[in-house]
């Protein structure tokens, strides 16, 4: 599914909790975060990604294969020696579904992109040291 001014509303509707060494700290895009700030100075973290595996094209499917889908990003990331923190996408809209996600420190933008792009997603949460989340669309080819 391509961007769309309702998809971008949603997304933006959305609380990106991360569970973090020490505590939870709960995201909004383009909103700094003290607690992920302090976070990110302390372990020295440049970048971070958040991704999910879950409703690929904003498509809602069923929680086995989501659970399937999040189980194998995981491991992609393991593999790819990132280090993974768990993490929920908690929609302001209450009918909306919660979805798994990773918090990936010291992910590049470019592969973090290809790698939401693998999993089928339209877009991804992506910042840097300044604790900023920001939405990153995915650009599909056409």
């Amino acid at each position: 599914m391509a961007k769309t001014s309702e998809l971008d509303a949603a997304y933006r509707a959305t609380t990106y909790r991360v569970y973090l060494p020490g505590g939870s700290a709960d995201l909004r895009i383009d909103r700094v975060n003290e607690v992920l700030s302090r976070w990110l100075e302390k372990s020295g973290c440049a970048s971070f990604a958040i991704i999910t595996a879950h409703n690929p094209g904003s498509q809602v499917i069923d929680g086995e294969e989501n659970a399937e889908r999040q189980s194998q990003l995981e491991c992609d990331l393991l593999e790819g020696n990132y280090e993974p923190y768990a993490g929920e996408n908690r929609p302001d809209d209450g009918d909306a579904p919660v979805e798994e996600s990773c918090f990936i420190p010291d992910i590049t933008r470019e592969d973090a992109c290809a790698l939401a792009g693998i999993f089928g997603q339209n877009a991804l949460v992506c910042g840097g040291a300044d604790a900023v989340p920001h939405l990153v669309w995915i650009e599909k080819d056409q």
